[in-house]
């Protein structure tokens, strides 16, 4: 075996910019982040080269004339100093690589200069040596990286095509000018213009530029603060009815940070669990504003990753707000979430108690028997996410800490008719409504059974004998409990044959044996929600049929029911209930003026 020796500087560079520089993007990510701290309210970056030439400049603050030669040194940095400032972070960058690891894997030229100086800094950076000359140049910093990877042929060989590599970029520029709307970003490929903000300070207006109109006409707010825990999110969501393919719609960050967090995708998955059809996504940009001593960003190199003090708290407090922002419910000023140690039970927006938890431990989960919520030790964050979606949080949406907007009551539907027996057609000033009578009722009905406490049940006096496989018995069995909850009496005459004593009062003219098939079809092997599969099918079974005629009342009735739903966008299979054709659209299609 050979001796041991001292690796060279510029080896342990390059070892360690494996690490922090996986391909272009990484550099553009590192640099970006670096003139965001740096107080930058403009920043253009340009790619050439096929991804390996990367200019990145900013009107930020610069850098100290003493101190860039430091700067491309290991581990120096401006942004921490002791032990405690690694848990009290407030800048993107803190670890002092990135510049390092640059160097050794690319030929780079920095030109930088203070507002305390009339002349500039460069620096001209190859092979880690790094050589200094003064320079006229503008207040702010100019990165210019040639040749990326020209001595790591291996690492080359590992990366995409330029197009692809490129679309990193770009998803990458989004991100961070979507976290900081205050900053004017562009993007520029080969000289052209692909990407750019204008930095209003306007989230909506950045997201706009960055992708379109369409996405926030489909949006939602969500605001909601806590002050006794420091959280705070806000941002926007789209409702139920404007979905994605992939969750790549989902921009999400910790302190302007962006993040890939499994607990925060969690909580936007359970949010959405009985709004939109499976292998749907929404459109997400949130940031949740967390005190950086509850948060650790110090997980991995990429700073992508983090772990919380308290993650159920912060599960819980997301999945809580976008709730409520769905649901057009906006923050009360004078009030706070209590302490997590004696949490307050809500219904709707009133206090009922304040109980302290009983808490059962399954593994590293823990259960609050009183109100179904999940509680996740930090050390199991990240294997217990996956299983949030999987646990029943039951009558949580019935807790929500916000008022609702006051608004004026409905007035009366004008509605025009019936289209197929099915479709019910409503005018509107500004447009036309059509609306599905059987989702839109389903919505309604859906809600009510799950605000309720007690539902009325009809006792039978004469129920089909109902045949059922051995696994379906097991399960029926198993869970007769929560059918008996929503209403269902269930009694098995042998081993493979039941009968329904009772059902809910809503679908009593329904057969039984419809309902028990259209349950066990719901579940299809998996019994996680088995409860809210158990609503959906009632609901379903209770509202109004597709094809069937409807009086103008009945009619009325279902819409203005429908209108007071938390979450009218769709029913809870996913599918959406309204489309609204405006009246400038209309008069479009007629060559009209509107």
């Amino acid at each position: 075996m050979a001796r041991i020796k001292q690796l060279s500087k510029h080896l342990i560079n390059q070892i360690a910019a494996g690490e922090v520089i996986e391909r272009p993007a990484s550099v553009v990510k590192e640099l970006v982040e670096n003139s965001v701290d740096a107080g930058a309210t403009k920043i253009s970056i340009e790619i050439n080269n096929d991804c390996r030439d990367i200019r990145v400049a900013d009107n930020g603050s610069g850098i100290h004339p003493d101190d860039i030669m430091l700067a491309f040194s290991k581990h120096a940095t401006s942004k921490i100093a002791t032990d405690e400032d690694l848990f009290d972070i407030h800048t993107l960058g803190f670890r002092g690589e990135a510049l390092s690891s640059i160097i050794s894997i690319s030929k780079l030229t920095c030109t930088t200069r203070t507002a305390d100086f009339e002349t500039g800094t460069k620096v001209k950076c190859e092979n880690s040596e790094v050589k200094q000359v003064e320079t006229g140049c503008a207040i702010g910093t100019i990165m210019d990286i040639k040749d990326l990877f020209y001595n790591l042929p291996a690492r080359l060989k590992f990366l995409k095509n330029p197009n692809t590599e490129f679309s990193y970029i770009q998803e990458l520029v989004q991100s961070i000018a979507i976290a900081h709307p205050e900053c004017s970003m562009e993007l520029k490929k080969n000289g052209k213009t692909v990407l750019k903000t204008t930095g209003q300070n306007n989230l909506l207006q950045t997201i706009k530029e960055v992708y379109s109109s369409d996405v926030i006409s489909n949006l939602k707010e969500v605001l909601k603060t806590d002050n006794l825990s420091g959280l705070k999110l806000s941002g926007y969501v789209s409702t139920p009815d404007y979905t994605r393919s992939s969750k790549k719609s989902y921009h999400i960050y910790i302190n302007s940070r962006t993040v890939k967090c499994p607990v925060f995708q969690k909580a936007i998955d359970t949010a959405y669990k009985s709004l939109i059809a499976n292998g749907k996504y929404p459109f997400v940009v949130l940031n949740l504003e967390i005190p950086p001593s509850d948060v650790d960003v110090n997980v991995h190199p990429t700073k992508k990753e983090v772990r919380y003090k308290n993650t159920n708290q912060v599960f819980n407090f997301i999945y809580t707000s976008i709730q409520a922002g769905l649901a057009n419910y906006v923050e009360r000023n004078n009030f706070n979430m209590p302490k997590q140690s004696s949490p307050a039970v809500f219904h709707n927006d009133n206090v009922i108690d304040f109980v302290q938890p009983q808490m059962e431990r399954k593994g590293e989960v823990f259960f609050n028997k009183q109100d179904d919520t999940i509680y996740v030790s930090d050390s199991e964050m990240e294997k217990e996410a996956d299983k949030f979606t999987n646990q029943q949080i039951e009558n949580t949406e019935q807790r929500q800490f916000f008022v609702p907007v006051e608004k004026e009551p409905e007035p009366e539907e004008n509605i025009i008719g019936q289209y197929k027996n099915t479709y019910i057609l409503v005018e509107k000033n500004d447009g036309m409504e059509i609306i599905d009578q059987h989702i839109a009722e389903e919505r309604y009905i859906y809600e009510k059974l799950m605000s309720e406490k007690n539902i009325v049940s009809q006792m039978l006096f004469v129920s089909d004998v109902i045949p059922v496989s051995s696994t379906e018995a097991e399960l029926i069995k198993e869970n007769l409990e929560k059918f008996e909850k929503f209403g269902f009496g269930i009694e098995f005459l042998k081993e493979n044959e039941l009968i329904f004593r009772k059902v809910p009062q809503m679908i009593a003219k329904v057969n039984p044996k419809e309902i028990l098939a259209d349950i066990l079809e719901n579940i299809d092997g998996n019994i996680d929600r088995l409860e809210e599969k158990i609503l959906i099918t009632t609901a379903c079974k209770a509202s109004v049929k597709a094809g069937q005629k409807l009086s103008t009342w009945q009619m009325q009735e279902i819409v203005k029911k429908w209108r007071t739903t938390k979450m009218p966008y769709t029913c809870p299979h996913g599918r959406p209930i309204v489309k609204f054709f405006s009246h400038k659209e209309i008069a479009g299609f007629f060559q009209r003026n509107a």
